[in-house]
């Protein structure tokens, strides 16, 4: 799988989007305590991250290859997430 298909399967992936959701919203309501660039650093990170170790060796990708992809898809779909929770936000007021 070349380093295209890996990152448009990654960020088609329901499960990435989902913890991705999770992430943003959790971020919106903890903000005043946590602060909000360490929270989703840490988050990308964590998804990046979980998904390829819990696929395991079936998925035919190296962990390093799928982490470093993992990375890049999982930042993209956090800025659209966050970018979309703001015009959500500023809607409501």
């Amino acid at each position: 799988m070349g380093p295209w298909e890996l990152l448009t399967a990654q960020l088609a992936d329901p499960l990435r989007i989902g913890l991705v959701i999770g992430l943003v919203v959790t971020m919106f309501r903890t903000r005043a305590v946590t602060g909000t660039l360490l929270p989703l650093a840490a988050g990308v990170v964590f998804v990046a991250a979980i998904l390829p170790l819990t696929a395991g060796a079936g998925s035919g990708v190296p962990f390093a290859r799928a982490f470093a992809a993992g990375l890049v898809s999982t930042a993209i779909l956090t800025a659209a997430a966050v970018a979309a929770g703001l015009i959500i936000l500023r809607r409501r007021r």
